[in-house]
């Protein structure tokens, strides 16, 4: 750890559902180009904590900073709308789904937000769009729609338009586990790219593999609480918790 303030910080996270605490006072810090992994069964709060990292779920406690500016702000009314939405901007998510407007050109698709919402002109945007398409091995399909794409193309597009804000993090929400097994690797392949390039990113992800080969720290979520949490060679290989320790043992079965 660099004695600079973490990107992100996560203090006493709490998230409630009526009665039902799916988060229950999670800490993290992740400093700058530094990967964090977080694993765990379904229904643990992996995807709820990253989520609230940019405020699509809100909390019910704690506090999210980004960079120094504290994400959960006071602010309220359109005050806090505009603060949410530009922090948002420096906050890059891929989802599960790959969410493109299928009625754009995957060149459009990766070009409208930085128009619309960086004021960079149409000759602009489309540059970078290229040249983001070709980061993800997609330089040849600009002119392609969505229904044209498969689902490997699609998340590659989704992840070239997210960067397309050059964003501060990226968020990665089982970003492969829509795909079909032989897509997967060329999701991946561009995730590892950006972690070779020191790009800060929280991914929460299903594959043990992956994790162990892409992060600097892996936590493992159950019950809405970090069991354990550490470098990946030690919570993936030398796990301390029998939670932990099952949990792999299952997963690494199927």
């Amino acid at each position: 750890m660099t004695s600079a303030a973490p990107m992100i910080r996560l203090r006493g996270i709490r998230k409630s559902y009526g009665s039902h605490e799916v988060l229950k006072g999670i800490d993290l810090d992740v400093d700058q180009g530094r990967i964090v992994s977080i694993i765990g069964p379904s229904g643990s709060g992996k995807s709820t904590l990253l989520r609230s990292v940019n405020m699509l779920e809100e909390i019910s406690h704690g506090e999210i900073w980004l960079d120094g500016v504290q994400v959960n702000s006071a602010l309220t009314g359109r005050a806090f709308e505009t603060h949410i939405n530009r922090i948002r901007q420096q906050m890059g998510m891929v989802f599960q789904q790959f969410n493109l407007f299928p009625h754009l050109t995957a060149l459009e698709n990766v070009s409208i937000a930085p128009m619309k919402l960086k004021g960079k002109s149409k000759a602009e945007a489309e540059a970078l769009a290229r040249t983001l398409l070709e980061k993800v091995g997609l330089a040849d399909k600009g002119g392609a729609y969505p229904a044209r794409l498969s689902g490997g193309q699609k998340q590659r597009v989704a992840i070239a338009r997210a960067l397309a804000m050059q964003p501060k993090a990226m968020l990665f929400d089982e970003a492969t586990s829509a795909l079909d097994p032989e897509l997967v690797d060329e999701v991946n392949l561009v995730m590892k790219q950006l972690a070779a390039e020191q790009m800060t990113m929280i991914i929460v992800t299903h594959e043990m593999r992956f994790a162990a080969e892409v992060s600097d720290h892996v936590l493992f979520m159950d019950g809405g609480v970090v069991v354990e949490q550490g470098p990946p060679e030690q919570v993936l290989k030398a796990p301390t918790q029998e939670r932990t320790r099952g949990f792999l043992r299952k997963h690494l079965a199927q």
